[in-house]
């Protein structure tokens, strides 16, 4: 049976010094580079690029929508998604409102991945209990649901004022596509699956192998609800980095990574990241895809074998990298990376 693979990028728009000038750019700046960006990926037929939420100093964009908005405009085919939006701290009446606006702009485009996101920031500034984590989660996401399938909305719950018999505008000309964020968590895997909703896993190191439980979990339990798990779409998000040659790659990448993880998991008491993790972590099974085309298409063919991926998202750069070595990393991951993926199933059959 043929089977399309599609390719995307993400961003959380970080903004970090350099590790080797001490130099850190704006976040307006940074937040000019990811348009820019995403209109080089469309015009190298990138399918999907996504940009994260965040209200901390080290990333750029609090409002992916605004970015998203920017870029529907000036692109023509790619697929522009949240990565995450933070559903449990947002109102989803807004979120779908700001989202139909998108899809409306760039002509049925736009992805609405909503998750419960990694830092808690936005619980204090926007005044919401962090005790109330699950119940914010649950309840935003049913009326987000109950907005995209019905132009009139009737809602109660225990987190947001009641809705009685109101409209929601505007509609979209098809229904919003909405998928759900997976963490490390089963239950979160067995909502996606009940709910018929597109799952988006991230896999932030450990074994790829290892993951495809979370895979043949949903695609169980989406059968058991009553929906056909073929037409569901389950991708995997993961962190990584690309350039030609993979020794250049991996010693290019290691010092922004590097800095990345020490400065933010440092800060949730981990040790110190070292080269020899570092490598461990990119090594030929593990969920770090770093190197030369010929070695992250070979990791990518791994995550199709194993979890029987629709789609593959690569998060690049982490940390704040010249933009120059980015659009490079753009360039090669579209032009060499893909095709060789493609090329791989060719000669395996699958296509």
């Amino acid at each position: 049976m043929k089977k399309n693979i599609e390719f995307g990028i993400s961003t959380f728009a970080e903004v970090m010094p350099d590790p080797h000038t001490g130099v850190t750019i704006s976040q307006a700046e940074r937040i000019r580079q990811v348009v820019d960006d995403i209109v080089l990926a469309d015009e190298l037929g990138v399918d999907f690029y996504g940009v994260g939420e965040h209200h901390r100093p080290e990333f750029a964009v609090s409002t992916p929508a605004i970015v998203l908005a920017a870029a529907a405009q000036t692109t023509k085919h790619i697929t522009l998604g949240s990565a995450v939006t933070v559903l449990s701290t947002s109102d989803p009446i807004r979120v779908y409102q700001n989202f139909a606006t998108i899809d409306a702009i760039s002509n049925g485009r736009a992805e609405l991945l909503v998750g419960r996101g990694a830092f808690t920031e936005s619980f204090p500034l926007f005044g919401f209990d962090l005790n109330q984590y699950d119940l914010l989660f649950d309840e935003r996401l049913e009326l987000l649901l109950k907005a995209r399938d019905n132009e009139f909305v009737t809602w109660s719950g225990k987190t947001r004022s009641p809705i009685n018999n109101l409209g929601i505008y505007p509609r979209t000309e098809k229904p919003l596509n909405i998928s759900l964020a997976l963490g490390g968590s089963r239950s979160t895997v067995i909502k996606a699956a009940k709910l018929g909703l597109p799952a988006v896993l991230a896999m932030l190191g450990g074994n790829i192998v290892d993951f495809n439980n979370y895979a043949k979990l949903y695609r169980a339990v989406a059968q058991e609800s009553g929906h056909n798990s073929n037409n569901l779409k389950f991708s995997v998000h993961a962190h990584g980095f690309v350039l030609n040659d993979n020794k250049e790659t991996v010693d290019t990448f290691f010092p922004y990574l590097q800095y990345y993880r020490n400065h933010l998991l440092g800060e949730r008491g981990l040790p110190p990241y070292t080269r020899e993790q570092y490598d461990d972590d990119r090594s030929e099974e593990k969920g770090l895809f770093v190197g030369g085309p010929e070695e992250v298409a070979d990791k990518i063919m791994l995550l199709i074998k194993h979890l029987n991926i629709d789609r593959f998202i690569i998060q690049m750069p982490l940390a704040t990298m010249p933009h120059d070595i980015v659009k490079e990393a753009i360039r090669v991951y579209a032009s060499k990376v893909i095709p060789l993926v493609k090329e791989k199933i060719e000669a395996q059959g699958q296509f």
